[in-house]
């Protein structure tokens, strides 16, 4: 069957327009349909109505002539080939018509069949290649400048996690010290608790960055959904009403809580981009749901339980040609500064690494719906649930802390000896190592920060590992895009922390490497 080509043909001599209109018609291998237009004016009024492969175009037309005419044609068809049809020969006109957008340059005593079906052709086949090597660039470029955000916020999260440490160890050990009816307590539960918040905070940036591991942990989205739609609701106008249906009886899942947090908020900001200028109902539901073997609807999900998370809107809603396209890297249809189209993406990528679905259902008009599938995990949820707290662990083994900070230095001495060990610190790598080689026997333990001048944790940690195989080092750090706890633990260190720590985390690990040694 033959190729269908639309061609826009834009030529005010009626001579020259029947004679091209008799080459396309002898050609065989295409069929071309034409829609003449004699002028500029009449094509731009209905420019948004036309879909056309090519347009063929008279540069000497009575509205406009010259290169002028292809700048006009171009600036409002820049998606689409342009062929210039003159009656001059010209070279430098050529040149100068293919710098301005035009495919090719024919001079209309020269044409013929094949060689304007040719043409029409390759100026299709060549604009294609132009368009996907621009999209393209435009994809590095977005990369690259992604690359660059999660470098910067990575360094912000490092800087953030050396303030955050004193404030949550300080408050630990008062929280330790003072009496349950103390007056302060109050005041102090509520520094620790938006420190935490800051903490979580922090993941979250590093998670952008890509440079924290996911942790996946047995959880309830009830909490994570709600703080989400207080954070939504202070960002949008009142033009947009949100309403939730949070049902407290949804199971609970594994997964990362800044990821679910992540996947709320980039739901619920798009739908109320969608209703921006118009206003509209924002509402955010979660409900647990049986699939059996018969629910063909969902397909791609095991038969089970399942939390539904539902996120709709009243907006502009989306036809299927978008809709096919909404996942994809890169892809929006939101303005310059508004969106960098990697939202969805993101949100698919992490839905489906935890064996989840999401299913979006839109028409334009009538707004948008996502329903997003997580597997619930009942059994292990009632497993952990039964286990108590463990208490914070104390000991009194002999410490080498090294930090270059030295209020962090100064905390973590004070809440070391507070759990009862004997604390010997160091603000400089090289010292510590010094410190080290007069008496190796003098410790138990070493606790190294990994980012510090003239020698980082790790090669501490190899350079004290030479001189006693046997010494347990734990290596903490803020945020480190060459260290992971895998390599760490491929080095000889006995254990990974990463700030802000909690008293009751290096308690424990100190604990864990001690009681195992």
């Amino acid at each position: 069957m033959a190729e269908k080509i639309n061609i826009i043909l834009i030529e005010d001599n009626p001579g020259d327009s029947r004679l091209i209109k008799e080459y396309l018609k002898d050609c065989g291998t295409s069929v071309y349909e034409v829609t003449e237009f004699n002028c500029l004016e009449k094509i731009f009024q209905n420019a948004s109505e036309i879909d056309t492969d090519i347009i063929l175009l008279d540069l000497s037309l009575p509205d406009s002539s010259g290169l002028n005419t292809l700048i006009k044609v171009f600036s409002n068809f820049p998606q689409t080939a342009i062929v210039v049809l003159t009656g001059l020969n010209n070279e430098d006109l050529a040149i100068e018509a293919m710098r301005h957008g035009a495919q090719d340059y024919l001079v209309k005593d020269q044409i013929d069949t094949v060689l304007l079906s040719r043409t029409i052709r390759y100026a299709i086949e060549r604009k294609k290649s132009i368009d996907e090597k621009t999209e393209l660039e435009f994809q590095l470029r977005q990369s690259q400048r992604m690359e660059s955000i999660g470098t910067l916020a990575g360094g912000i999260a490092h800087d953030f996690n050396n303030i955050l440490f004193p404030i949550l160890g300080y408050t630990d050990m008062l929280l330790m010290k003072i009496s349950e009816d103390s007056p302060l307590r109050d005041s102090l539960n509520k520094i620790n608790t938006s420190a935490l918040r800051a903490k979580d905070l922090v993941r979250q940036i590093l998670s952008f960055a890509r440079q924290e591991p996911n942790e996946l942990i047995l959880m309830k989205l009830q909490p994570i959904v709600k703080e989400a739609l207080k954070l939504i609701r202070s960002t949008i106008p009142t033009t947009i009403d949100i309403k939730q249906d949070i049902n407290p009886d949804c199971g609970v899942i594994k997964a990362d809580p800044t990821q679910i947090h992540q996947i709320v908020m980039n739901l619920t900001t798009n739908a109320y981009h969608a209703m921006e200028e118009t206003g509209g109902e924002l509402k955010v539901s979660l409900k647990e749901i049986q699939l059996g073997e018969d629910d063909v609807i969902m397909p791609d999900l095991e038969p089970g339980d399942y939390a539904c998370l539902t996120v709709s809107d009243t907006g502009t809603g989306m036809d299927k040609t978008i809709l096919e396209k909404i996942f994809d890297p890169f892809f929006t249809t939101k303005a310059v500064g508004k969106g960098t189209g990697m939202g969805l993406s993101v949100v698919h990528g992490i839905v489906n690494s935890m064996k989840g679905s999401i299913h979006v259902y839109s028409e334009p008009g009538k707004g948008t719906q996502f329903n997003v599938y997580f597997p619930i995990e009942k059994s292990a949820f009632e497993k952990q649930s039964t286990q108590p707290e463990d208490p914070v662990r104390t000991g009194t083994e002999r410490i080498l802390l090294v930090d270059d900070e030295a209020a962090i230095v100064v905390m973590e001495k004070q809440v070391l000896e507070h759990l009862g060990y004997q604390v010997t610190s160091r603000t400089s790598s090289l010292d510590a190592l010094e410190a080290f080689r007069a008496n190796p026997n003098k410790f138990d333990l070493v606790i190294t920060d990994m980012a510090m001048p003239n020698m980082p944790g790790d090669k501490l940690s190899s350079e004290l590992i030479k001189i006693r195989s046997d010494i347990p080092i734990l290596l903490c750090t803020g945020f480190s895009e060459t260290m992971s706890e895998e390599k760490a633990a491929s080095l000889g260190i006995k254990g990974f922390l990463l700030k802000p720590i909690v008293m009751k985390d290096p308690a424990k690990k100190i604990r864990d490497v001690l009681d195992k040694k």
